[in-house]
């Protein structure tokens, strides 16, 4: 080690009680604002002034004062202490994270395989922070998002941008027409709306983001659907399809519970058909409350970075499996 070095490595620890010494010149104020003994203040007063090769403080009475060389060196001194006291409040901002909390509202069909992939990624950095989960309608999320409930939302469509609002795209995925295994539609390549028209249709209530897809696919189609069920969840409209009591459309959902009849599966089963639709897709995306600078939890800026920027590439082998 340099000369130079071993002369920081010696004053490093003694540079707290060297910039205290400068404010009070007086030992005794210093040990007792500091905590420590009288004799270690004299101690690291006595190795400072070997170290550097020059008296720094001489005595003054009871009390002491600073020769010239230690009036020189005291702005150092603080400067260097003022900056690392500046390196030690950003690692405690990014480490508030440990026990910071993020308050996320989601829609169910996200709850399976995105929102556990995103959290998974964050929490592999962060792992104490927190998370409030809320799952519901689209409209529900969007609506504790504006009332401040929650700090991001999860939602597809994602929601538009807004005065209020701010939102970033993060993946788009295909719709599919689901149906019963034994359905005349099952081994078909592909399917149209025009070939379930009068058809039972398991829905997704209103105020779904899934309910705002089909409707205007419906729409494009021209005519509505007979609604048999309307479900406010995925899997429960997925039972119902399975056990042949209408058709639905809905994200990809992996494979079917069993497509043969036998006494274990009830004959319960249904199969994905790609849809021959333009419409026939649905965008996700994350949102949040326009906030003043400097106010958003450290916390929920930190997930919400990561999401917009690496939540894409994070989504996309996700998303190519369910699209297969």
């Amino acid at each position: 080690m340099e000369p130079d070095q071993k002369q920081l490595v010696q004053l490093l620890p003694l540079l707290p009680v060297l910039a205290e010494l400068g404010r009070t010149e007086h030992v005794t104020e210093t040990a007792e604002l500091l905590g420590v003994p009288q004799s270690t203040v004299s101690r690291a007063l006595a190795r400072a002034s070997a170290v550097v090769g020059i008296e720094l403080l001489v005595k003054d009475g009871r009390g002491v004062r600073l020769t010239p060389a230690a009036r020189t060196l005291l702005p150092y001194i603080e400067q260097a202490l003022t900056a690392f006291q500046a390196g030690l409040d950003v690692v405690r901002d990014e480490s508030d994270v440990a026990r910071g909390r993020v308050s996320l509202s989601f829609q169910h069909t996200f709850g399976e395989a995105t929102l556990p992939l995103l959290i998974s990624a964050f929490r592999s950095r962060h792992p104490g922070t927190v998370f409030t989960l809320s799952q519901g309608a689209r409209n529900a999320c969007l609506d504790e998002l504006a009332s401040g409930e929650s700090d991001l939302a999860l939602t597809a469509p994602v929601a538009p941008p807004g005065r209020n609002v701010s939102s970033a795209p993060l993946y788009r995925e295909p719709l599919r027409l689901v149906v019963h295994h034994s359905h005349p539609l099952a081994a078909r390549p592909a399917a149209r709306l025009a070939d379930i028209r009068g058809e039972p249709f398991v829905a997704l209530g209103a105020g779904y983001g899934m309910r705002s897809h089909t409707d205007a696919l419906f729409r494009e189609a021209g005519y509505r659907p007979r609604i048999a069920f309307e479900s406010q969840d995925s899997h429960t409209a997925r039972g119902l399809v399975s056990a042949g009591l209408g058709v639905s459309i809905l994200p990809p959902g992996g494979d079917a519970p069993g497509r043969t009849v036998s006494p274990e599966t009830g004959n319960l089963g249904w199969v994905e058909v790609p849809l021959e639709s333009a419409l026939a897709f649905r965008e996700a995306g994350l949102s949040w409350r326009r906030r003043k600078p400097g106010s958003e939890p450290v916390p929920v800026r930190l997930f919400r970075d990561m999401v917009v920027t690496e939540g894409p590439g994070l989504l996309a082998g996700l998303v190519r499996q369910r699209s297969r």
